[in-house]
């Protein structure tokens, strides 16, 4: 092999890692693997590329489709900062495989404390099932105003009664005890089990289907990195996604941090901003030990959350088109 032609195939085997979720690698670690294990990678790598097709549909997944164009955008909720279809907007996420994500088949938002007008079109959505992830005490302090004809299911992704806000001093803190939290999703048995059971109950359940915490960024922008993780969207794209929360919560955020700098200063308010946003760092943390812990998006999904294979083939023929 050429030296061209090595350097090309390394370059594919970069962008696969970045693309390909449910093949996720740690490439911190690969580019301190010992030669063996790079090659290793490197040929199972240029396998997969041949076998999916990838090299004939990346310009699919960088560029977009015009498939599903005609569908109408999902509406913009005043009193629900950060509703929206996991599915995107537009046609749909691409996909590495040149597929679509449906749309209006799942959508996250944050807790359903909705003004009237906002219930009427979430009525008109014809939302089949809730999924409200808060703990016990946060339902308590607001609970949801249900779509009409809605099946409620809650799970208490954490185990605990309430939340247990982070103590931190610094805003380095506030963003490490962010990605701690991030990676518990993983580690914790507790939570895994409860996004395993979110995951079987989204696969059994027909019609639409919204999940929810209380902010729609952190357990619900997890919930929907991983649906998306099954659907085989670019990491790029799901990481875009996830980011999201920041620009539709950005008045939310704004009103937090205001009000602690009212309340304690600059200092406060740094501090604040990590908990109440989003930051790359912290759906990173959770691929990161998806790969450390399961190897693959895959293994967490099976061994981890304990996932019948059946079943994420089922999430994945509703995700896509």
């Amino acid at each position: 092999m050429t030296h061209t032609a090595k350097a090309d195939l390394s370059r594919a085997a970069l962008y696969a890692f970045r693309a390909s979720p449910l093949a996720l690698q740690d490439l911190h670690a690969f580019a301190k693997a010992e030669p063996a294990s790079r090659r290793r990678f490197l040929k199972g790598t240029a396998s997969a590329l041949l076998l999916s097709g990838m090299g004939s549909s990346l310009l699919t997944a960088c560029g977009g489709t015009n498939a599903g164009a005609d569908q109408a955008p999902t509406p913009r909720l005043a009193s629900l900062e950060n509703f929206r279809d996991v599915g995107g907007t537009a046609a749909g996420y691409p996909t590495v495989d040149g597929r679509v994500v449906r749309r209006n088949a799942f959508f996250r938002s944050n807790a359903l404390t909705e003004n009237a007008a906002d219930a009427s079109v979430l009525d008109s959505l014809g939302i089949a099932a809730v999924y409200d992830l808060r703990t016990p005490a946060e339902v308590d302090r607001a609970a949801d105003l249900l779509p009409a004809n809605a099946l409620y299911q809650k799970v208490n992704v954490t185990g605990h009664e309430d939340v247990m806000a982070p103590s931190a001093d610094s805003a380095a803190s506030a963003v490490s005890a962010m990605e701690h939290a991030q990676r518990l999703y993983v580690t914790d048995p507790v939570q895994r089990a409860a996004f395993g059971s979110l995951l079987s109950q989204l696969a059994s359940t027909p019609g639409p289907q919204l999940i929810h915490s209380s902010a729609g960024k952190d357990r619900a922008g997890w919930a929907a990195a991983l649906l998306l993780s099954i659907a085989n969207v670019p990491f790029d794209v799901i990481m875009q996604d996830y980011l999201l929360s920041n620009t539709y919560l950005a008045n939310w955020i704004s009103l937090r941090v205001e009000a602690r700098r009212q309340e304690g200063g600059d200092l406060a308010a740094s501090i604040e901003k990590p908990f109440a946003s989003v930051q790359s760092s912290y759906l990173q943390a959770s691929f990161d030990q998806v790969q450390a812990s399961y190897g693959t998006m895959s293994g967490y999904l099976t061994n981890g959350l304990g996932l019948m294979q059946s079943t994420v083939d089922t999430l994945r023929d509703r995700l896509l088109l």
